[in-house]
């Protein structure tokens, strides 16, 4: 795995990201008491974390955020799944830190990782989440930024910034919702299928029927968790895929358009300026 671990104030950044078709194991030692706020932006991981006479398993999938308190006493391995590219950027500070930030940010830990801050353990889990559309698009813009060196860095603070507000939202949007777990487990499981088959996807009822849930039921609840109905996220989903198909090279633009499911490329030529601001042709100019 590729990492790049930069300071940005009193965070350390850690943006991992790696294309192995073979399992990987990645260890990872604690120098002090940390929270750490991971987001996963692609792949999936299993993570184990051994403290005491304790073992604790965690797995983080694309789509998801969590947050976990650790000291020197845990020790951490991560074994990243072949289940294809992975993309992970983790936000760490230490609690000393933390208690140093302004106030109204501080307030935020406290009121929503209350659990981690009174953790007697070595190592805590904190709240997970389904990363919104925004949080996904921060993530795809850290991969895919072109700046470099102070601009870079600059930018790279913007990003971490909004990845942590809307980590605290969804924390807040979530008990608010008060979503019962099976509904969430369905939710999850459509958000699965869709991106399964992104060319090719069912439509609202065959969806609402492969889970086993009402399709207006289906829309509410999406739309509460990821802040848009099924297909607005659909689209969203194959622009990202076409953006980064077209950014590597991997495919012209008509071959990235049917890819996604887009049968006429005019719809998303238009489809993708509309969202990114260029043309698919333009991406690597």
């Amino acid at each position: 795995m590729t990492t790049d671990l930069i300071e940005i104030n009193d965070f350390v950044v850690l943006i991992g990201a790696t294309e192995t078709r073979e399992i990987e194991r990645v260890p990872c030692k604690l120098d002090d008491e940390v929270i750490g706020i991971s987001f996963f932006g692609s792949g999936e991981i299993q993570m184990n974390v051994s403290y005491g006479d304790s073992v604790k398993s965690i797995e983080g999938q694309k789509g998801t955020a969590f947050s976990f308190f650790g000291n020197q006493g845990a020790e951490i391995n991560y074994s990243i799944l072949p289940s294809g590219p992975f993309r992970e950027v983790s936000i760490f500070s230490t609690l000393k830190n933390i208690q140093k930030l302004p106030l109204h940010e501080k307030e935020l830990y406290l009121r929503h990782l209350e659990n981690l801050f009174s953790s007697q353990e070595d190592f805590a889990l904190g709240p997970k989440v389904l990363m919104n559309h925004e949080m996904q698009m921060a993530i795809s813009k850290i991969f895919n930024t072109q700046f470099r060196e102070t601009t870079r860095l600059v930018f790279l603070k913007s990003q971490v910034i909004e990845l942590l507000s809307h980590y605290f939202h969804q924390i807040s949007t979530q008990q608010k919702t008060e979503l019962r777990q099976d509904d969430r487990d369905r939710i999850q499981h459509a958000r699965e299928i869709i991106l399964n088959n992104i060319d090719k996807p069912p439509s609202l009822k065959e969806l609402s029927k492969l889970i086993g849930m009402n399709h207006n039921k289906l829309n509410k609840n999406f739309k509460q968790i990821f802040g848009m109905p099924v297909f607005k996220y659909l689209q969203n989903q194959r622009l990202q895929k076409a953006h980064q198909l077209l950014k590597r090279e991997e495919m012209a633009v008509q071959e990235a358009a049917w890819f996604v499911g887009y049968e006429s490329l005019s719809s998303f030529s238009n489809a993708f300026y509309k969202k990114f601001g260029f043309r698919p042709s333009e991406i690597n100019k």
